[in-house]
């Protein structure tokens, strides 16, 4: 990465590295905020939209995670889900929780890239055993 310095967009924080690199973390039923988005190709469509309408619930419920973090889930070439971090449950949210021990590795740059990042996240879960 360059040494540029990243500004926020008022939306979310600039993303920080170096917190989810080589973690392994452990959760119990962390609750989630759960959507779905529609995707062309991976691509997707309507994510702002779902992002504002579920920040917005999150806030009104005063929901929100000590530290931003959203996971997505591409089920297919033409959807995905989202999981949006909370501290409680959410009225009028789909709420979701997941449990398991997850490993971390952060990867940055181009989307072209994934295929190379893929291999490298299979090689790293090979050798953590």
């Amino acid at each position: 990465m360059s040494n540029q310095t990243t500004k926020s967009t008022g939306c979310c924080e600039p993303f920080n590295p170096k917190p989810w690199e080589d973690k392994e973390i452990i959760w119990k039923e962390k609750i989630f905020v759960k959507d779905h988005i529609t995707s062309f190709l991976h691509i997707p469509l309507n994510m702002g939209q779902k992002i504002i309408k579920n920040m917005g619930l999150i806030e009104k419920a005063k929901a929100n995670a000590p530290h931003q973090l959203m996971l997505t889930d591409e089920t297919s070439l033409w959807g995905a889900d989202i999981y949006i971090d909370v501290a409680k449950s959410v009225p009028g949210a789909q709420m979701a929780t997941l449990s398991g021990t997850f490993i971390t590795k952060v990867f940055e740059g181009p989307f072209q890239n994934v295929g190379i990042w893929a291999e490298e996240m299979k090689k790293y879960v090979d050798n953590k055993g």
